[in-house]
């Protein structure tokens, strides 16, 4: 029982006794009073009648008439006259008036009949006696008026006293009940502060101590976050341009190359800066490293965001834009000369043009080393063209690919009608306890035409292009929760990026779920970091389907390390690494620092971190160490069918 509950119940207990007791003391001292009351009547009746019989004893009928007289004129219960010889003179009683009240009442206070008894004389003889019974019946109508009036009156009293305290009571315990909120909010990775402090002292003391906690648990955690970002800047970010490195450019790269769930195709850029050591000689190394600064500037305006940059050494930058087919990427390079141009008319540089640059595409299962050797065909064509300043090559796996778009969308066109897509489960396990499964994720498969299995880094980059990967979502949601009851523990489902902006499909989602309230507990719905929406639309996805029971997760993090210090609020379910920062950890210790610091960061916040793409005993015995929460990976478990 709540605090709350048991003082309300003893202010109830103490108010029941008080009222209690002063109705019993009441009615007790009522009851005395009209004892002594019932006695003073029949006596002084009594005194009365004796003193005026006394020259009437020879009258029969005078005896008569004035004892009527008296008898008639109160509540008695009898009068009779006694002569000497104890023969009775004159005796008058009536009929049980009743009592005036309940029947229980009137056995509760137990009002007897009082007697009152007078000597009639004769000169100096007693000549008879007069003995007078009073009928309580007066007595106990009034002592049943009094206690009831008594019992209406303390009972308003008591339920308004009742109902204040209750009101008072609950004001005082606000600030309990807010700080049970910050205890929530923690657990939820939230860092609430109580703005205003309780008058009580008592209670102000106590709120003032967990704010203090509160404040102290969030620079904790930011102290972390800064620590991790720093890290993450020196290990995966050029210094001189702020835009990613070499490494990190080749990390996402070999992801989207290999990774079953991130794969993707798109296009690739190398911009090259002409003539970077004559420019040094020229203009100064100051200058030179402003013009690659502007460089930069422009990659990020034309990019807006969209594409990943690179600076990977010297003069050459390089932009990896995901979903992006031949055509568009031969637009994105006329914006870039042109705004390069720019560069030149300003004087920032004294070479035309300022760079070349060489375009490629990309598709999952290509090879990194053939990428980039077409990428330096293709700078070679733009320095050797006069015309433009940029050319494409086409590397010899993607140009086998070319023939297969038709094909590709009506294959994928009928699985999404058809629902032909088949539910692979991978699991992750407690990286402590492989044994012990933390829940399963589940992982879209195809078959095509010859009954063979096709892996999702195939059919995803198509989907992508033909802006179908919202229709997965929902086609793989459906096929979850027709599963979802056959199967025990927790389950895990990726949503795409273009899900989650698209109201209409997110409303769909919301109402599938809420048709469904065997997901509550069970289901975890996965983002990838790279396809987030804003953080106040993030927020309002993260309450509304913890409000249906399902929970959120992020995948694939560690690209936008610096946003994590606006996820403690979001309440989430773990963050998963993506597999390009746990690939060679034990053999890397700038990712093994990388990492610990995430680890602690994500522990200050009691929120679990779960490495993916898992695949050498070295791997995870470093990550062991770091005590990381979960693991995935083929080296636990290869997806299988979910049957």
């Amino acid at each position: 029982m709540s605090l709350f509950k048991q003082l309300c119940v003893a202010i109830c207990v103490l108010m029941l006794v008080s009222f209690a007791g002063s109705v019993v003391v009441n009615v007790e001292s009522s009851r005395g009073q009209q004892v002594n009351q019932l006695r003073s009547h029949a006596q002084d009746a009594a005194t009365a009648l004796g003193l005026s019989l006394g020259s009437h004893l020879d009258d029969p009928a005078m005896l008569e008439l004035m004892v009527s007289s008296i008898f008639d004129s109160g509540y008695f219960e009898s009068i009779r006259v006694i002569g000497p010889d104890e023969k009775v003179l004159v005796e008058r009683s009536g009929p049980s008036l009743g009592r005036g009240a309940p029947q229980w009442f009137a056995d509760l206070v137990n009002l007897a009949p009082a007697q009152g008894d007078a000597i009639v004389s004769d000169g100096w003889n007693q000549a008879a006696r007069v003995e007078v019974v009073s009928h309580p019946y007066f007595a106990i109508a009034k002592l049943w008026q009094t206690a009831y009036a008594t019992f209406l009156w303390l009972a308003l009293i008591s339920l308004l006293c009742i109902a204040l305290g209750v009101l008072l009571l609950k004001r005082q315990l606000r600030p309990l009940e807010y700080m049970v909120e910050q205890s929530n909010a923690i657990a939820r990775r939230e860092f609430l502060s109580a703005p205003n402090l309780p008058r009580t002292p008592e209670f102000r003391r106590v709120v003032n101590a967990m704010n203090q906690m509160v404040e102290k648990l969030k620079t904790l955690f930011d102290e972390e976050a800064s620590r991790s970002e720093k890290l993450h800047a020196e290990a995966y970010q050029d210094s001189l341009t702020g835009l990613a490195n070499r490494r990190y450019f080749d990390l996402d790269l070999q992801a989207r190359l290999t990774g079953e769930e991130r794969a993707s195709s798109g296009a690739l850029m190398l911009l090259r800066v002409n003539d970077l050591v004559g420019l040094n000689q020229r203009i100064g190394g100051q200058r030179t490293d402003q013009l690659l600064k502007a460089v930069a500037e422009q990659l990020q305006q034309v990019s807006q965001g969209r594409f990943l940059l690179a600076r990977n050494r010297g003069g050459e930058f390089a932009l990896l834009a995901a979903g992006v087919d031949r055509q568009e990427a031969e637009h994105l390079a006329e914006q870039l000369c042109g705004a390069l141009l720019t560069l030149q008319q300003t004087g920032a540089s004294d070479c035309s043009p300022v760079a070349h640059i060489g375009i490629t595409t990309f598709a999952p299962g290509a090879n990194s080393s053939e990428l980039y050797s077409a990428l330096d065909a293709a700078l070679a064509e733009a320095v050797s063209n006069g015309r433009k300043h940029w050319a494409f090559v086409e590397h010899r796996q993607q140009a086998a690919a070319n023939g297969e778009r038709n094909d590709w969308h009506h294959l994928l066109d009928s699985a999404l009608q058809q629902g032909q897509f088949l539910q692979y489960v991978q699991p992750v396990v407690n990286a402590a306890d492989p044994t012990q499964v933390l829940h399963n994720k589940v992982l879209a498969r195809l078959l095509d035409a010859r009954g063979e299995t096709i892996p999702a880094g195939q059919f995803l980059p198509w989907l992508e292009r033909f802006g179908w990967t919202a229709r997965l979502d929902l086609v793989m949601l459906d096929a979850l929760l027709a599963q979802l009851a056959n199967h025990e523990g927790q389950v895990a489902l990726s949503l795409s990026g273009i899900t989650v902006r698209d109201p209409q499909a997110l409303q769909e989602v919301y109402e599938r779920l809420r048709m469904n309230p065997a997901v509550s507990g069970r289901l975890i719905l996965e983002l990838d970091e790279s396809q987030l929406p804003g953080a106040a639309e993030l927020e309002a996805i993260t309450r509304k389907l913890r409000s249906l029971g399902v929970e959120l997760g992020l995948q694939h993090f560690g690209g936008r390390f610096s946003m994590i210090g606006n996820l403690a609020k979001l309440g989430l379910a773990y963050l998963k690494v993506d597999g390009s920062f746990i690939r060679g950890i034990d053999q890397e210790s700038d990712k093994r620092l990388f990492i610990e610091a995430m680890q602690r960061a994500a522990n200050s916040i009691d929120l679990p971190l779960i490495a993916e793409r898992v695949e050498t005993r070295g791997e995870w015995e470093v990550l062991q160490t770091m005590g990381v929460s979960g693991v995935q990976g083929r080296l636990f478990s290869e997806p299988a069918a979910w049957a």
